[in-house]
């Protein structure tokens, strides 16, 4: 299959299913806390494929899997329109100009920029979540400026490396607009959706997608968001942090896992 290498090119069938069961588990968690590109991206360099495509790849998976997400939230009635039009232009342009500069470095380097930035992701794990709060109307501060600059920053982030730009929009709605964390999560989605559209366009653009692998992962994703959106609806702010904090015990399972193979 287009990118393998090694073991997993004549045992694809095997890399497929891995990549499908870390696929839903990436949709399930992204879907409730942020993160699931930290489960995505050592699972696609793990298989082989190299660090820009793992993160183009990443990009397909979760532009898409996003989707369920956010049906879910918009039935649940917790994403709030006016917040999503003051930041979706923002976390476009900002991932967009992040995947160029990515892509602008080599390969060789990108694994090693990988490397030290999946701590950072988890970090964003560590952040005290804060107890739930009541929310009050947004200043025009805090809708026209706080919210542009925070969505162009975490979307460049989400652009170079992705992995933890969920939990990131869930902190800043959470601090910077005093939304409860369900509600929180919801609105992250939209421009967590955003960014991955701005960074798979200049992924698509320089070839770094392999389309054939991402289908059947798509599909995964897609299914792990809508398990993890509708417990999210059902279960309220305990079950949120609850699943911040046990994705952060794997992600660092799996970030130890990733410096032995990859050492």
């Amino acid at each position: 299959m287009e990118f393998l290498t090694g073991f997993w090119a004549e045992h694809w069938v095997a890399a497929l299913v891995l990549l499908g069961v870390v696929a839903f588990v990436a949709g399930f968690v992204d879907s409730i806390a942020g993160g699931g590109g930290l489960f995505l991206v050592p699972g696609f360099l793990l298989v082989g494929l190299p660090p820009q495509v793992a993160l183009g790849q990443e990009k397909v998976v979760s532009t898409l899997g996003t989707i369920a997400a956010i049906r879910n939230f918009l039935k649940g009635s917790k994403i709030k329109f006016g917040v999503a039009l003051a930041g979706i232009p923002f976390s476009l342009i900002g991932a967009y100009l992040g995947s160029r500069l990515i892509l602008w470095v080599s390969q060789e380097s990108v694994a090693k920029i990988i490397l030290f930035l999946i701590p950072v992701g988890i970090v964003i794990f560590l952040v005290p979540k804060g107890k739930t709060v009541k929310e009050h109307v947004l200043s025009n501060f805090a809708l026209y400026v706080l919210i542009p600059v925070v969505c162009l920053l975490v979307g460049f982030y989400d652009g170079f490396f992705g992995p933890g730009t969920g939990s990131l929009f869930i902190l800043a709605f959470h601090y910077i607009c005093k939304m409860d964390m369900v509600t929180s999560s919801a609105n992250s989605k939209s421009f967590n959706f955003a960014s991955n559209i701005g960074s798979l366009v200049a992924f698509v653009m320089a070839g770094k997608v392999a389309y054939i692998l991402a289908l059947p992962l798509v599909a995964c994703n897609i299914a792990g968001n809508h398990v993890g959106s509708q417990m999210t609806l059902t279960r309220g702010d305990g079950f949120v942090r609850r699943m911040l904090v046990i994705s952060m015990l794997v992600l660092f399972v799996s970030l130890l896992v990733k410096y032995v193979v990859f050492a």
